[in-house]
């Protein structure tokens, strides 16, 4: 586990993940609790990428957003959630060094992109609702593209960063992460050299992530809903609230759930709690996006409907 390295200091190899829960009597049905989660996350976040791709009437840069949003919720569960059900079938789950520095490479790089396209989404949604006739020209597929290029661009340099200044830092205390993945704040607390930079980090690029975000949000929900008292039409306005509920429903989960967990003093900070509040930005969140957009999204069920009705077709001619 522990290397004797050059200048008398000891590095860890590898690490061990304490998991969700200790109690073995609570091994199995979390096993197959979130088995269950991550099966529904996999099949309803690929599917819905599947239905944008086949279907002609969703490619607007709204279901292009969306499915992008998809394509983030299914990679942020898959960087941690096999590794979380490792946990509760083995006494001892080792992740390497290595393993854990990518793991959390990458479930910064999705994180960080989920904040910046619930963002751009909202926008969206404002340009939408209070400037239709300009649409097609504001949000243009080169301003569409450019917008989720450019959060996976930040999302990588603030995954980067992070990274980077973590690799410097020596930790030769207990080897155990009090964790279920290698998330920052938990593995800072086994570091034996400074982590006053890493600290600062976390407050800055927490802080921007959560509110820069969050002020897009909030400032297009204010137009939006001026927008819609303004609509005449009952039909009209029960459309408008109908797109921007679904949106309002993930993003008050998201960044609920992320706030709590990041934006607490370290001193008040229980692992304990934040590891719950992680299971839902990390596996229930991506579980219920889909399930959200589907469900309250007339567009989505027609284009299922269409697909399914398609398939039936096709099947019926071969018999």
């Amino acid at each position: 586990m522990e290397d004797m390295a050059a200048g008398n200091h000891c590095t860890v190899t590898e690490f061990f993940l304490a998991g969700l829960s200790e109690k073995p009597e609570l091994q199995l049905p979390l096993f197959l609790l979130f088995t269950g989660i991550y099966l529904i996350t996999v099949v309803g976040n690929l599917g819905m990428i599947t239905l944008i791709g086949l279907s002609s009437h969703l490619h607007t840069p709204m279901y292009f957003f969306l499915s992008s949003l998809s394509f983030i919720d299914f990679c942020q569960s898959t960087v941690v959630t096999p590794k979380m059900l490792v946990s509760f079938l083995t006494e001892k789950n080792i992740i390497s060094y290595l393993g854990c520095m990518a793991q959390l490479y990458f479930f910064i790089i999705f994180g960080a992109a989920e904040c910046y396209t619930l963002a751009a989404m909202a926008y969206d949604r404002y340009v939408a609702i209070c400037n239709p006739l300009l649409y097609t020209v504001v949000m243009s597929y080169q301003v569409y593209s450019s917008l989720i290029s450019g959060v996976y661009i930040y999302a990588v340099f603030c995954a980067s960063v992070h990274t980077g200044v973590l690799t410097r830092i020596q930790f030769c205390k207990l080897d155990v992460i009090n964790h279920y993945f290698c998330d920052i704040l938990p593995l800072l607390k086994l570091a034996c050299s400074n982590t006053y930079i890493d600290e600062m980090l976390i407050l800055f690029f927490g802080t921007l992530n959560i509110f820069a975000p969050t002020l897009i949000i909030i400032t297009s929900y204010i137009f939006i809903i001026a927008s819609i008292f303004h609509i005449r039409s009952r039909e009209g306005r029960s459309k408008a609230f109908s797109t921007c509920s679904s949106h309002m429903s993930a993003v008050a989960i998201f960044y609920g759930s992320a706030a709590f967990m990041y934006l607490q003093p370290s001193r008040v900070n229980s692992m304990d709690q934040g590891k719950v509040s992680s299971v839902f930005y990390t596996t229930v969140v991506p579980m219920l996006n889909p399930l959200i957009y589907s469900l309250r999204n007339k567009d989505v069920t027609v284009a299922l409907k269409k697909i399914l009705e398609r398939k039936n077709f096709m099947g019926s001619e071969v018999t």
